[in-house]
């Protein structure tokens, strides 16, 4: 035997006791270590490009590397919204698992639900690379994807193995899942794309969101315009009524909008949720703004929806916006600069059942997960509400029907 070979052979079997020691160590901690220690990695993994990072987090999660959550959430977290029953009002947004790859890993850090996509009919790579860029300083991140999507086949194939693993073991979905829907780049009709969308994935889906938002997709912003909006929502809702969903009944259908949008822009959305029942709306999507020191940013300059904490401000207000224009009829999910508990009841206040985040993810860790969620226990507990019901919409019912601006809309904006 070679010493090239003993050499080698000696680093794996002390490799592999190194590893054997560290799982027996990891197996000994209890659950906030093993969410603190998977969040102590984050540096390391922030030394490497901003999107490889992202691909690395999926991999992780997908091959359960993800710490698993097993406390009980506080009863005041609750939800129930469209006959659905969500442990607590925290969710993961859109974008982060995009092929729906890595459900269980997600699901399993202890969120009240998870939105995978935008999942488009056909592949499509998006856009040229760099197209992730992170503004550390202010822990946020532009991006210019551009919907790369394996495609809808990918996906359902994701989704169909996930459930039939759920069938065996219902405990790796304590969640609700969703669904979000992308049109193809070169595509000419996007009502068929997203139905086709709909019919491929919708039976999977607890909810559905036509993602009309995204601001890297050339003319997709202009079907939030009031007739190009009816006609969208008309033609898939009418698709999704038309299909047979057994006793189960079909999957709310919700529509995804950019916090960019006028006051004009506004009142012609909630025209058209009245018109057409939506059951709900995700407000919103990244920003093409620049706001305060993000334009000073080097980064600031790069094309691309900005997301992060500078968001929180604009996306707050644009969703109180809709909450009053809808008359808080139509149940609303608030995503965009959420990175605390006061983040997150600050969109409750404001007329969120639901609540979302993402880049907080990506720079805080697992452990922001329930961080967040205690966070938002006590803040109910402080202010008197039983659970978050209670609290949806209170800033407009303090103001008298106006809006009373909650002290963490400010930050970042």
């Amino acid at each position: 035997m070679s010493k090239l070979v003993r050499r080698l052979r000696g680093a794996a079997v002390a490799g592999g006791a190194a590893v054997v020691t560290a799982l027996g160590y990891y197996t000994t901690l209890d659950v906030q270590k093993k969410f603190e220690l998977a969040s102590a990695t984050g540096p390391l993994l922030r030394t490497l490009d901003a999107e490889d990072s992202h691909r690395l987090g999926i991999l992780a999660a997908k091959w359960g590397l993800f710490p698993r959550e097993t406390r009980p959430d506080p009863d005041c977290l609750r939800v129930q919204l469209w006959g659905r029953t969500f442990p607590n009002p925290i969710g993961l947004a859109a974008g982060f698992d995009k092929d729906a790859e890595a459900i269980k890993g997600l699901m399993g850090l202890g969120l009240g639900f998870l939105e995978v996509g935008s999942v488009t009919p056909k592949p499509q790579p998006g856009n040229d690379k760099p197209r992730v860029f992170r503004l550390p300083e202010l822990k946020a991140t532009i991006n210019r994807y551009g919907f790369n999507s394996a495609g809808a086949d990918a996906a359902a194939h994701h989704l169909e193995s996930f459930w039939k693993r759920v069938e065996h073991h219902p405990d790796i979905k304590p969640g609700v899942l969703g669904v979000n829907l992308g049109k193809n780049k070169l595509s000419e009709d996007a009502a068929d794309d997203y139905a086709i969308g709909l019919m491929k994935l919708g039976k999977y889906a607890d909810f559905v969101v036509i993602n009309v938002s995204s601001p890297n997709t050339p003319g997709l912003r202009a079907l939030q315009g009031r007739q190009q909006l009816q006609d969208l929502v008309t033609f898939v809702k009418t698709t999704r009524d038309n299909l047979d969903w057994g006793p189960g009944g079909p999957p709310p259908l919700l529509v995804k909008i950019a916090p960019d949008v006028s006051d004009a822009d506004k009142a012609d959305i909630a025209a058209v949720v009245a018109a057409t029942q939506v059951d709900g709306l995700v407000v919103g999507n990244t920003t093409i703004s620049r706001p305060g020191a993000v334009a000073e940013h080097p980064q600031g300059g790069e094309a691309g929806g900005l997301s992060g904490p500078p968001l929180l401000s604009l996306s707050t207000q644009v969703l109180a916006d809709m909450y009053r224009l809808t008359g808080g009829r139509v149940p609303l999910i608030g995503c965009g600069g959420v990175s605390s508990g006061e983040d997150a009841y600050a969109k409750i206040r404001a007329g969120a059942s639901l609540v979302e985040l993402y880049t907080a993810l990506a720079y805080e860790g697992p452990a922001v997960v329930p961080a967040i969620k205690q966070q938002l226990a006590e803040c109910l507990a402080r202010d008197g509400f039983a659970n978050v019901a209670d609290a949806v919409g209170a800033d407009h019912k303090a103001a008298g029907g106006g809006l009373k601006r909650s002290r963490s809309w400010g930050r970042g904006g």
